[in-house]
């Protein structure tokens, strides 16, 4: 066989390899009715073990790298968990007959969760002056039509939700209120205003970005602010999904947040940054490659494509920002006197206290989660 016919039997292997996952998608759709048929749970972690050992096993027999076989089975779960979640959220039709107003919903959260509103069964309705989105009814100005929906979200930039939280308390809406905003100490004065107003209100943060499809894994943030119904109401949402939900009050949630939004991102910055300075040495540096140095690369890059005004909110709205950026500032410190002083114990010990740290973190984890 010459070149092209080698290639266009390839092509057809691939297309061959394509019908198989829609044909196992197909079937994922049915497991997912049987299991809710069942009560049996969305995700079986023993079921993932058997199936990723099965597949190392099978790509030793047949001459395939077991990592590669691991990483495409992985992947392939990944895809039918989502497939099964969508089907599960879709089913159960929480929001059958009712509707929703997303404030902001133009934005790409606010997107998603119209999105994933809708997917539930909910009437969704957009007010954004950006103008409509297709599917969705719209105004250009949430004043300008009744407000008595079942949920009203607020997905606004966070240098606006306060002072819409407020205008909004004024109007006193019958349904559950919730913003998704990153921070809540800058949104202490809305919430509780809407709170004394005797508004169904709490306060949620989603904690993974708007491209996510599969929420196993992923946490979603619901602040108590003592309105139980709220509360209950908003984590229904997410009942049928395989989302951690984690209940926590307003000012814990904002000195978490400064080390797992803060810190992270002030780490990357500082990172790309102190590349982007290196000088002569730049260009050298894009031809170079290491295990840790292009993870942490792919890191910062996408770091590098968020919005910028939205981490400088981040960092600088957080009450209790300065905590996690001053511990940052201590730690390089530390690594670099160090370095200068050719102190190897206290080099050794910094790495030791971080293993001991990450080693307990990784246990506390529950298995298949993910970082955000």
């Amino acid at each position: 066989m010459n070149l092209a016919e080698l290639r266009a039997r390839l092509s057809a292997i691939d297309r061959r390899l394509l019908e198989l996952v829609a044909e196992r998608q197909s079937l994922s759709t049915r497991i997912a009715e049987v299991k809710r048929q069942t009560g049996y749970p969305t995700r079986d972690f023993q079921r993932e073990r058997e199936v990723l050992l099965g597949a190392r096993a099978a790509a030793e027999e047949l001459g395939i790298p077991p990592a590669t076989a691991e990483g495409i089975l992985s992947l392939l779960i990944r895809s039918s968990l989502a497939t099964q979640e969508h089907a599960s959220v879709t089913a159960q039709g929480y929001g059958s007959g009712k509707r929703t107003l997303i404030i902001g919903g133009a934005g790409k959260m606010g997107r998603w969760f119209a999105e994933f509103m809708a997917s539930q069964g909910f009437e969704v309705e957009i007010a954004d002056p950006a103008g409509p989105v297709p599917g969705y009814a719209h105004r250009s100005r949430w004043r300008e039509g009744p407000l008595d929906q079942d949920f009203i979200v607020v997905a606004t930039a966070l240098g606006v939700t306060d002072a819409l939280l407020c205008e909004l308390a004024t109007e006193r809406p019958p349904g559950v209120v919730f913003d998704i905003g990153s921070l809540k100490t800058p949104l202490r004065r809305g919430l509780m205003r809407l709170v004394e107003g005797g508004t169904d209100v709490t306060s949620l943060h989603p904690m993974f970005g708007p491209a996510t499809d599969l929420l196993a894994g992923r946490h979603v943030i619901f602040i108590d602010l003592g309105v139980a119904h709220a509360l209950a109401q908003a984590q229904a949402l997410f009942s049928s999904t395989m989302a951690e939900r984690v209940i926590m009050g307003l000012d814990e949630h904002d000195r978490l947040i400064a080390y797992v939004l803060g810190l992270s991102h002030a780490l990357n910055i500082a990172f790309f940054s102190a590349l982007a300075a290196s000088g002569e040495a730049a260009p050298r540096l894009a031809q170079l490659s290491s295990t840790t140095f292009d993870a942490q690369l792919e890191v910062a890059a996408q770091v590098s494509r968020d919005s910028p005004q939205l981490y400088y909110e981040i960092q600088s709205l957080n009450e209790y920002g300065a905590d996690s950026l001053d511990a940052l500032a201590r730690a390089v410190d530390q690594v670099r006197d160090a370095i200068r002083n050719r102190n190897e114990t206290s080099f050794i010990e910094m790495m030791l206290r971080g293993r001991e740290y990450l080693a307990g973190r990784t246990a506390a984890r529950p298995p298949g989660a993910t970082g955000t």
